[in-house]
């Protein structure tokens, strides 16, 4: 069970288990399913730090944690030394790290300065870094980051081994330049850096099923592996389902209601679920559904309780 130390985690032996941080969707509902198939920590979505800071709404709306949500990393958007440091100070009592988002490819956030402009802002980083270790009184308390990769690799490393002196607990590299989306990941960036360091890397990219992230891990030497997209499509993935298992979504059902999630959330989730084990006729049907009864019945119907 949870330690109080996240680091822990890579020092067991087996190549840890990571749900990315995903606006919209690694809420904690879903959280708690994917914790329920051996995934072994789990990112908020990325959070606007300043919005945090500034505002009690966003604070209740953006972040909602329980007790059994753990190891849980709060993912910022930042640009700021002191007001990362500061929310970070406002999560640290319920959440076993931060992380730093240096890998947001979307126009918005890099014109906001925020996200993978700052693999091109190595000093900045490392100041974020140091500023919330300075701060944060909890040594196990982690600051992570994650970050895209430079198409000269070399200024990826320059920028890991900055932060990493500047105490980074672990680094998440998203294995593909900020204006790559659908390329093959670059696995040997990804190892580059991982030899680079001596603190645990992280993969991210293209990890859709148990043999991707064995080969990730073979491939790079990395120390875990983040999925987005596979784990949407297949919560049950870090436990060996090659497709989404009935029980999965019941499961899902089961943890919706009882945590209140909004309807297009619940339903979301389920049109990924089902995409891979459902022909376009019954995606066409069960795309268009507009309550949660509705979906509940069409579930019974189609699948039949377990």
């Amino acid at each position: 069970m949870h330690s109080g130390n996240v680091m822990d985690l890579f020092n067991s032996g087996t190549t840890v288990k990571v749900c990315a941080p995903m606006v919209r969707y690694s809420k904690l509902a879903f959280r708690a399913l994917v914790r329920k198939y051996d995934c072994d920590m789990c990112f908020t979505p990325m959070i606007i730090a300043e919005d945090f800071m500034r505002s009690a709404k966003a604070r209740d709306s953006e972040f909602t944690t329980n007790k059994s949500d753990r190891p849980l990393i709060v993912q910022f958007a930042a640009k700021n030394a002191q007001t990362l440091a500061d929310a970070a100070c406002v999560v640290s009592a319920f959440s076993d790290g931060v992380d730093l988002n240096c890998g947001c490819p979307q126009r918005w956030a890099v014109s906001e300065g925020y996200g993978a402009c700052l693999i091109n802002k190595p000093e900045l980083v490392r100041d974020m870094v140091r500023h919330v270790r300075n701060q944060i009184g909890n040594p196990n308390y982690t600051v992570s980051i994650k970050i895209r990769i430079h198409k000269d690799i070399r200024k990826t490393v320059d920028l890991c081994q900055k932060v990493e002196a500047a105490g980074v607990a672990w680094i998440t590299v998203h294995g593909r330049t900020a204006d790559e989306r659908h390329q093959p990941v670059h696995h040997d960036a990804i190892k580059i850096i991982k030899s680079s360091l001596s603190i645990p890397v992280i993969a991210n990219g293209d990890i859709k099923n148990m043999q991707d992230v064995e080969s990730t891990r073979d491939l790079t030497g990395v120390d875990g592996v983040m999925a987005a997209r596979g784990l949407l499509a297949n919560p049950a993935m870090f436990a060996g389902f090659e497709e989404t298992p009935l029980q999965c979504v019941w499961d899902w059902v089961d943890i919706a209601l009882e945590h209140g999630t909004p309807f297009t959330c619940f339903h979301h989730h389920l049109i990924y679920m089902l995409e891979r084990i459902t022909s376009q006729p019954e995606r066409r049907v069960f795309n268009n559904l507009s309550s949660t009864s509705a979906v509940i019945d069409y579930l019974h119907n189609a699948y039949g309780s377990l």
